[in-house]
């Protein structure tokens, strides 16, 4: 068991450092290194085809209770997590439908006439917005949006979109920690422990939202120089402006696609009372969008960002021979050595943990390590595995947020920003991204300190 516990150990740091150092395609990597772990790990090491079984999960997928009965599905945590899979393929496809139709284009142009295109109300909206959107559509999607339409608008508008591309990524990032659906990391935890949307929603939620106010005004007062010179500047004919009518492609495919995300968003926030697993709804979504789009069901399928599902697949697997060799029972057991036993402590040190590896390394391969260790660490310690879960959603979603690679959205959003003649570099983004990630951090230890004290005497 040695032996494959140093290679399940050897093969996860060297995936780690490949996703690193990006030289070659993320999920390359981990479906080598999945390969690795059931050949060598499970095979040469191990000589258990039980183990191989247990971490594919295949059969899993064949149960009633992955389809109906939320829950349920996600007891087993060990393996492929093949709800996340299914039910992110699903929220692509569905955005993929909406994009077509020109809402996300529309909305964002909706607003700004609201704000009467003035840039402080507009800076201020558009934070709100992107934290609003990522609670139901992956942050990647929201920012890719988002930052292209905030260039368009500074074009226009004459004023620097760098400072609200900055905080429309970090607030996408805290917008997705509030709900099961709104970052990977989230899916995962929530689908492998068996937590619901509204579980999500009114814990991390609230923190979320609490943290969202105290961001808004520290960006404001971050960013009031650039936000005053441009406020000062404004001399727009905002009739020469385009209509946000005009983002809308196709009215009936548009009408489609805003009834099919309403829809999504229902059934995620009752499918803890309806019984309807992740998955299942990932799927209906899935179809039902393919039906409505049934013209463009080649261009819709061709869009889905298949190289982020293998990634996930391949992760799966690496994760499943850290736990099939007892690794992560060792890493929970260190934890606990270092807290003393003190539960505050350990929350403390699971929050702030997940925050800094998430500021480096992506925070979805962090979270689905994590997840049977802080379960090992609630079996041990009796404390509660809702408290853990919620410390670990917040450390890794927020922490992503501090630096330019630490998630996903901050790549996609300053990627937008360079082709558009504006870069951010590391500087000048954590200059503002890393103060405003440990004022958050704060808001949440002491949230949970205080909300779940009950849980930690």
């Amino acid at each position: 068991m040695l032996i494959a516990q140093i290679l399940a150990v050897v093969i996860f740091v060297a995936m780690f450092v490949l996703i690193i150092t990006e030289k070659i395609e993320r999920h390359f990597v981990t479906l080598g290194c999945g390969v690795l772990t059931l050949v060598l790990v499970f095979g040469a090491c191990m000589q258990s085809w039980d183990a191989i079984w247990e971490t594919l999960n295949v059969q899993n997928i064949f149960t009633p209770s992955f389809w109906i009965a939320a829950g349920e599905a996600g007891e087993s945590t060990s393996g492929i997590n093949w709800a996340t899979i299914i039910f992110i393929a699903g929220m692509m496809i569905m955005v993929e439908g909406m994009a077509k139709a020109g809402f996300f284009r529309w909305l964002c142009m909706t607003l700004a006439k609201l704000v009467h295109y003035k840039v402080i109300p507009l800076f201020i909206a558009f934070m709100i917005m992107s934290s609003v959107l990522s609670m139901f559509i992956d942050s990647i999607t929201v920012i890719l949006f988002l930052a292209a339409v905030t260039v368009e608008l500074a074009q226009m508008l004459k004023f620097n979109p760098i400072p609200m591309i900055i905080s429309e990524i970090f607030c996408a990032n805290l917008g997705g920690s509030a709900t099961m659906c709104g970052d990977p990391p989230n899916i995962i935890i929530g689908t492998s422990l068996g937590f619901s949307f509204a579980d999500f929603f009114t814990n991390t939620g609230v923190i979320a939202a609490i943290a969202l106010v105290a961001v808004i005004f520290f960006f404001f007062f971050s960013f009031r120089k650039d936000l005053m010179k441009s406020s000062a500047e404004e001399k727009i004919d905002i009739a020469s402006l385009p209509k946000p009518s005009e983002a809308i492609v196709n009215k009936k495919e548009f009408v489609f696609s805003v009834i099919i995300f309403l829809a999504a968003v229902i059934m995620l926030v009752t499918h803890a009372e309806t019984g309807l697993t992740v998955a299942f709804i990932g799927a209906v979504i899935a179809v039902v969008t393919l039906l409505a789009f049934w013209r463009d069901i080649p261009e819709l399928l061709k869009k889905v960002d298949y190289k982020t599902l293998l990634f996930f697949i391949g992760l799966f697997i690496v994760v499943g021979g850290l736990e099939q060799t007892h690794v992560l029972e060792l890493v929970a057991s260190f934890i606990e050595m270092i807290s003393g036993g003190n539960l505050l402590l350990m929350v403390a040190i699971i929050l702030w943990l997940s925050a800094a590896a998430s500021a480096v390394v992506d925070n979805i391969p962090f979270a689905a390590t994590m997840i049977p260790v802080i379960n090992s660490i609630s079996q041990t310690s009796g404390l509660d595995i809702s408290v853990l879960a919620w410390s670990l959603a917040l450390g890794t979603d927020i922490g992503g947020s501090a630096t330019p690679i630490g998630a996903s959205a901050n790549v996609v959003g300053i990627s937008v920003a360079a082709k558009q003649g504006h870069p951010i570099g590391w500087g000048q983004y954590c200059k503002h991204a890393i103060p405003a990630t440990v004022i958050v951090l704060v808001i949440c230890m002491v949230s949970i300190f205080i909300r779940y004290s009950s849980h930690l005497v």
